[in-house]
């Protein structure tokens, strides 16, 4: 394949543009995969006591994001005011402090490293 010289600049900048949609594609692909085994590892690993809690953990995208800009957000749906109550403990009525159950933290480290990890591999892929 041949291309004239004054035409090469057209060419490379249709090229950067196909890595660059190949890359977002696969960048928000990663972005989902991650935020769905994040809200079933929090379902896994937070307290039970009625269960409630525990089971509604979710995922859900921010509106108008693609891509670069793309945003998962994994919330508890139902019971996301006992989310800062559980992890770092409170005070209770008579004085006492309850214990911290740190449930969220831990899943957010993992998921901040497989989110890179995924993010670096579909770089990869993309340039290949």
């Amino acid at each position: 394949m041949s291309i004239k010289a004054d035409a090469l600049s057209d060419e490379i900048a249709k090229m950067l543009s196909e890595y660059e949609a190949e890359i977002v594609k696969n960048t928000d692909a990663c972005g989902k995969v991650v935020a769905n085994a994040a809200a079933k590892e929090l379902r896994q690993t937070s307290p039970k006591r009625t269960g409630k809690y525990a089971k509604s953990w979710g995922v859900t995208r921010e509106a108008g994001g693609f891509g670069e800009n793309a945003r998962y957000i994994v919330h508890n749906k139902k019971r996301y005011r006992l989310t800062h109550l559980l992890e770092h403990g409170h005070v209770m009525a008579n004085g006492k402090r309850t214990r911290a159950i740190p449930h969220i933290k831990p899943v957010e480290e993992q998921v901040i490293r497989e989110y890179e990890k995924q993010v670096r591999e579909a770089i990869e892929d993309a340039a290949k």
